[in-house]
């Protein structure tokens, strides 16, 4: 009876346990295949998509209203040649580039004053944008070619490169020259400072003393110029200090300045009396003058400090790690 039940437990066993372990162990390595190709799928879809995101920007013509898909390397000629001298050294340019392009992938992720367009072409809005004709016609003759080439040089050879903070791409600003560092955002526009856009020293800018301008007003003009949207505004200028400057930014701009009754910020004070920087200084004699120093909001990347940084040696990874604080150099 022992030898029956052993004869028949072993049967058991060839026909119908064996079989399932079988299978049950084809269908784990099939799975874990599976999973292996769909996990190599999801990647392949996921670079496909991040490259695709950025490969064509939607592109506004403020004049027309016209909006264009073109190519974002394309695009970036266009950026590049509009808003930094081609005579600027190559690792300026090329630092440039990558700031653009991460400016416009940040545009392209967060949808801002053109929600039918990822930018505009105008630089009070978004950044400078020229065509290669209009470029080409406003270059000596005898520099274009070799111009346009190095545009297109800078570009291509950092192509897919970007500025990240936590992964993302960063509001890449820039400006002409700061006056010998550059500014927090909130001392800007307000609001939060972004952790990558600390004040930094630009010392040693190229081109500083061509960033030093003169505004002169008349008593009456600039009664004129404050009363377009301080109507309120008077001015005793029999009093001591009529005008003064009653508080700086750590940088060294004018945070707040004090004209008769009224006080206003120093960014107020530049728009409304064309200064081509908020850091200055003002002297009251028969005249009002404002001595000004730098040219653009001062945040971010200063051109002309880049240029001089390059022209010492510094190549563009330096100058961005120089200009953005705690962020990575990454392809897209």
């Amino acid at each position: 009876m022992k030898k029956i039940f052993i004869i028949i437990s072993t049967f058991l066993i060839l026909c119908f346990i064996i079989p399932i372990v079988l299978t049950k162990r084809n269908n784990i390595e099939v799975s874990k295949e599976i999973n292996i190709e769909n996990n190599i799928n999801s990647e392949k879809n996921k670079e496909h998509y991040t490259y695709n995101n950025y490969a064509t920007v939607k592109l506004l013509y403020v004049e027309t209203g016209t909006v264009e898909e073109v190519n974002m390397d394309e695009y970036l000629y266009g950026v590049v040649s509009a808003e930094m001298p081609a005579s600027y050294e190559m690792e300026a340019l090329k630092a440039q580039a990558v700031v653009a392009r991460t400016y416009t992938a940040y545009k392209i992720l967060h949808a801002g004053k053109h929600p039918e367009a990822d930018i505009c072409n105008d630089s009070k809005c978004c950044q400078a944008w020229i065509s290669k004709e209009n470029r080409f016609a406003r270059w000596n003759e005898g520099e274009q070619e070799s111009n346009w080439n190095k545009i297109v040089s800078a570009v291509d050879s950092t192509a897919g490169k970007i500025i990240t903070y936590n992964g993302e791409p960063i509001n890449a600003f820039f400006h002409s020259n700061s006056g010998g560092s550059t500014e927090v955002v909130s001392n800007v526009w307000g609001g939060a400072d972004y952790p990558y856009l600390q004040s930094v020293e630009t010392s040693g800018e190229e081109g500083y003393s061509q960033y030093e301008s003169t505004v002169t007003l008349k008593k009456e003009e600039l009664l004129e110029k404050l009363k377009a949207t301080h109507p309120e505004v008077e001015i005793n200028y029999e009093v001591e200090n009529p005008i003064q400057i009653t508080e700086y930014t750590e940088s060294g701009r004018v945070k707040t300045i004090q004209f008769g009754n009224i006080s206003i910020s120093g960014v107020e004070a530049r728009s409304l009396l064309g200064l081509r920087s908020v850091k200055f200084s003002v002297t009251v004699e028969e005249n009002i003058t404002f001595n000004v120093t730098g040219y653009g909001h001062g945040v971010g990347l200063s051109q002309t400090g880049a240029d001089s940084m390059a022209k010492t040696g510094s190549n563009f990874e330096q100058i961005i790690n120089h200009y953005y604080t705690g962020i990575k150099i990454e392809n897209i």
